[in-house]
């Protein structure tokens, strides 16, 4: 007799193919390009790591999701958490400049795993991060990391959620400061740099508040299909499925596109299936998302316990 896990894997690869089929080329999203498919053997330990993104941050809207710059104060209240996020004369931190911390947080949680003392001050180096949050190496790149450090330290986030048992009451910039401390000798960019997190970061991150995430999260280019991405690792987790209604979903992403805007966006997500890890499931009935595992086991086995 087939097995059940067999049966639910085929089901499930022919709902993937005919929803693809009618979603013409995936809904228009595509992953980006693996832009370093041959390992760079100066950065193989790097690469090896595993990839933490704090659970406060993905949990809470932090981040603008527009590559345009965002100047708009934002508020965010749910279960008695409070957050206001005020962007910086550069912009709201994006998304995309959250690379940089989910970076940083994965060089402090290596050290920790390796016994090591960490502070909240990090070295790093400006080319390892490009490879590895799968961005290209070229000139301009290094320009808009420093565009990014800029708006990472003038953004400031008023919150009382607590980390490492410490709730920070004031006002504080996602990095206290950051600086070039290294030039190439060649061609003058950037080699080496200083950041210093701040002390509500760098807390979740010492008291490993982290969740690991999928390498293919730096190949999805749309804020919103991150976002989404985020969402799914932090309410999934150990279980195999979440359903969340739209406006709930709405609000937790902190898209400030209109809800039917919104709407119409995460359908497209759900045709494109391109997330890493998970599926969705729009339920126009009842206005819902279903988040659901691409692995079959775990699914046969959340499926066989309710």
């Amino acid at each position: 007799m087939e097995k059940l896990e067999d049966i639910l894997t085929r089901f499930n690869s022919k709902i993937v193919n005919s929803t693809k089929q009618s979603a013409g080329q995936g809904g228009g999203l595509r992953l980006l390009p693996d832009r370093h498919p041959v390992r760079d053997f100066f950065i193989a330990d790097i690469l090896d790591w595993a990839l933490k993104d704090d659970r406060h941050s993905m949990e809470h809207p932090f981040f603008s999701l527009s590559k345009k710059p965002d100047l708009k104060v934002r508020r965010y209240e749910r279960n008695g958490i409070h957050v206001t996020i005020k962007p910086g004369a550069d912009g709201m931190a994006t998304i995309w400049d959250k690379d940089v911390l989910i970076y940083a947080i994965s060089h402090l949680v290596e050290a920790l795993n390796r016994g090591e003392t960490i502070s909240r001050t990090v070295q790093l180096k400006a080319y390892d991060l490009l490879v590895t949050t799968n961005r290209h190496t070229g000139g301009k790149n290094y320009d808009r990391l420093a565009d990014a450090f800029r708006r990472l330290k003038g953004t400031v986030i008023e919150t009382d959620i607590a980390t490492n048992g410490t709730r920070q009451r004031k006002g504080f910039g996602l990095i206290d400061s950051w600086e070039i401390v290294e030039k190439s000798p060649t061609n003058g960019r950037m080699a080496a740099i200083r950041l210093t997190l701040s002390e509500w970061l760098y807390n979740a991150a010492a008291a490993k508040e982290v969740l690991t995430l999928n390498r293919q999260y730096f190949r999805l280019d749309g804020g919103l299909e991150r976002r989404v991405y985020e969402l799914a690792r932090k309410h999934c987790g150990r279980q195999a499925q979440w359903m969340v209604g739209m406006e709930l979903l709405h609000k937790k992403s902190g898209s400030t596109d209109l809800l039917k805007r919104f709407r119409a966006a995460v359908k497209r997500i759900v045709l494109a299936d391109t997330l890493p890890d998970y599926r969705l499931k729009y339920d126009a009935g009842a206005d819902q998302v279903l988040f659901y595992t691409k692995d079959a086991k775990r699914l046969v086995e959340s499926l066989s316990e309710t």
